[in-house]
């Protein structure tokens, strides 16, 4: 089994940045890819960003390209999200999450078996 911890969430004021990090622990050789998803109040979850660990490609919704990017260690199984300028739309419970397998649609949060419980990232207007 693979445990993931997020921290990093809170409040900001919109046009600001925040950077949210997720530690993988546990059976963690076989993880492959990490990534984000979030969730906000009355919506279905929504990919964010993903990262292969080994290889470095990244993936990203086309509405982050260019205010988020995504980082990670594969020797320490982690992944951190930086987000800038920040909207009041981007706030949800981010859930970081993470898959063995490398050849899945990585948009669907069905196809990521492991997943943190969460950190709330709130943007005032």
């Amino acid at each position: 089994q693979v445990q993931l911890v997020e921290f990093g969430g809170g409040l900001v004021e919109a046009g600001g940045s925040l950077r949210l990090s997720c530690a993988a622990s546990g059976r963690t050789s076989s993880v492959y890819i990490m990534g984000w998803f979030r969730q906000a109040p009355g919506k279905e979850r929504e990919f964010v960003g993903g990262l292969e660990l080994r290889g470095g490609s990244e993936y990203f919704a086309d509405s982050m390209k260019g205010r988020f990017t995504i980082s990670g260690d594969n020797a320490k199984k982690t992944v951190s999200l930086q987000m800038s300028s920040l909207k009041p739309d981007d706030t949800a419970v981010y859930h970081c999450a993470a898959t063995q397998y490398c050849c899945r649609d990585h948009h669907i949060s069905s196809n990521y078996e492991y997943w943190g419980q969460g950190t709330q990232v709130t943007v005032s207007s």
